[in-house]
């Protein structure tokens, strides 16, 4: 008797320990509504992106690891775009990824630039206040320009956008 209540006191200790352990997310989810917003302001923070661009993703948190969601830009740059995991993420200490503050969980995607030029890198934080950061990230001040054979221009691109939950859906720029 003794030994099956010190089995279950172990099992219930380890379940809670690993419920603390998990955030939940769900939150996140878009629903047929989606996150909004502008690029922030400052020029020391935007590289290769206009300072009225505005940015709608929708999230499935159920799906973050195969299909999280979509990605619009009002430049056009991306255009209901799908974020693209990447598999071997999950399993790396990057998946661990942590900055700032108030953030819950920091997710690493890619997307295809509707013009064809170089996958982005889309790093996006789930924010304890719910709302999301995204920040769009590709190259570096002196990297080779591409020829055309390559798909074009692919510019150094970084911008962060602060969006925001709402019940409209990402309309086509």
């Amino acid at each position: 008797m003794r030994v099956r209540w010190l089995a279950v006191t172990i099992a219930l200790s380890l379940v809670s320990a690993l419920a603390s352990g998990c955030r939940d997310v769900s939150r996140f989810s878009t629903a047929g509504g989606s996150f909004q917003g502008p690029i922030v302001q400052g020029s020391f923070v935007r590289a290769g992106l206009a300072s009225d661009v505005r940015m709608c993703i929708t999230l499935d948190a159920d799906n973050l690891q195969d299909a999280p969601g979509f990605v619009s830009t009002s430049d056009g740059l991306f255009a209901q775009t799908p974020l693209r995991p990447i598999p071997q993420v999950w399993h790396d200490p990057l998946s661990t990824l942590s900055f700032g503050e108030g953030r819950v969980s920091n997710l690493i995607y890619a997307a295809a630039p509707a013009s064809g030029a170089a996958d982005v890198m889309v790093v996006v934080s789930l924010m304890q206040s719910t709302g999301v950061e995204v920040r769009l990230l590709r190259g570096a001040p002196g990297s080779p320009e591409p020829s055309e054979a390559d798909g074009g221009p692919n510019q150094p691109l970084f911008g962060v956008f602060a969006l925001t939950k709402v019940q409209d859906p990402c309309s086509t720029p």
